[in-house]
């Protein structure tokens, strides 16, 4: 079913198959479970009870929530027009790069100015990022898919040279990483935890998302491009400027991402911002059959199951790599119950 549907009315179809899919990669997963000699049932009630069993665990998953709906957001907008964005690792990279950028050079700007810059630079490194993916594609044909994974590798490399290199704070004793950001660049938190203003960011991208493509002219013809582009270019729309901007838009939104770690969790720009965030968020999207409401869901559940995860892999005696062969099934299955790839 297409996802603009859901933009549209509610249909049972698409929640029926996500939760098939669902049960599938649970009942997967329990299936190698057993094989290990484990009981499923105790490394599930130990991920929910180590997520949602204390009010520090609930803050963690929302801190993860953060970064997951706004790289769910960088591959929804272009799913949109038909474009699969698996770029958001390194447009949130990108974010952070740039975001540091100015937090690193101005330092003198009050809290209250440093903020919205910070914002703006992030999303700019997002959208700048993913918009050679575009410009790719609408100039080359390049297949956006391919550029924007490659991507992902160029991005993080870039972070390295600069944390290694001319960013690199001279009192690091060897670290990689920058000198602390001033007060003023640190995105305030809430009630003593770690939840911070990320989450205002997120779920208002997600209602301004949602806004824009039920709502508006821009939406509509968005609608009309990625349900049939042909047609489009035939009716007078300008298919390529759409491609561009969608997928730009999409960047922006992982490079908020960026902004949100190195400026509410590290304090400075170091390698190894992400783990894995932005495939999670790639994740989080296609769960969420391309909606923007739902991404809150399907990026709460995934947050749940990787803050959970470290507390199975303790309690069951299972490897690290529990987690993510749970979400790669998840991944697996998703795909799979998709009659039709997105493509323009």
């Amino acid at each position: 079913m297409a996802a603009s549907s859901l933009l549209g009315g509610f249909d049972w179809r698409a929640p029926l198959g996500v939760g098939r899919s669902l049960l599938l990669a649970f009942a997967t997963f329990a299936l190698l479970l057993l094989l290990l000699g484990k009981n499923p049932l105790s490394a599930y009630a130990a991920i929910f009870s180590g997520a949602l069993g204390s009010g520090y665990s609930i803050g963690e998953v929302l801190v993860k929530l953060i970064p997951f709906v706004l790289c769910a957001l960088a591959a929804t907008v272009p799913a949109r027009v038909g474009l699969v964005n698996v770029g958001g690792e390194g447009q949130l990279y990108m974010g952070a790069w740039l975001a540091s950028f100015a937090a690193l050079n101005l330092t003198s700007l009050p809290a209250w100015l440093m903020i919205p810059v910070l914002i703006v630079t992030g999303f700019a490194g997002g959208a700048g990022w993913a918009g050679i993916c575009g410009f790719l594609r609408v100039k080359a044909g390049l297949n956006e898919t391919i550029s924007s994974l490659l991507l992902n590798y160029v991005g993080t490399l870039v972070v390295d040279h600069f944390v290694h290199g001319p960013w690199k704070q001279q009192s690091a004793q060897g670290w990689p990483f920058t000198a602390p950001f001033v007060d003023a660049a640190r995105l305030p938190t809430f009630l003593g935890s770690r939840v911070h203003l990320g989450i205002v960011l997120a779920l208002g991208g997600v209602a301004l998302t949602y806004f824009v493509l039920r709502w508006t002219r821009w939406g509509f013809e968005v609608r009309i491009v990625g349900g049939n582009p042909e047609a489009a270019r035939r009716s007078g729309i300008p298919v390529g400027r759409y491609l561009l901007v969608a997928m730009a838009i999409g960047g922006g939104m992982a490079g908020l991402a960026g902004m949100c770690e190195v400026s509410a969790i590290q304090g400075r720009l170091r390698p190894g911002i992400s783990n894995g965030y932005g495939y999670i968020g790639f994740l989080a999207s296609w769960l969420a059959n391309h909606n923007p409401l739902w991404t809150v869901a399907t990026s709460a559940l995934l947050a749940i199951i990787v803050v959970g995860g470290d507390v199975m892999q303790v309690n069951v005696n299972l490897p690290s790599a529990s987690i993510d062969i749970l979400t790669g099934l998840l991944l697996f299955f998703i795909l799979g119950r998709s009659r039709k790839v997105v493509a323009a």
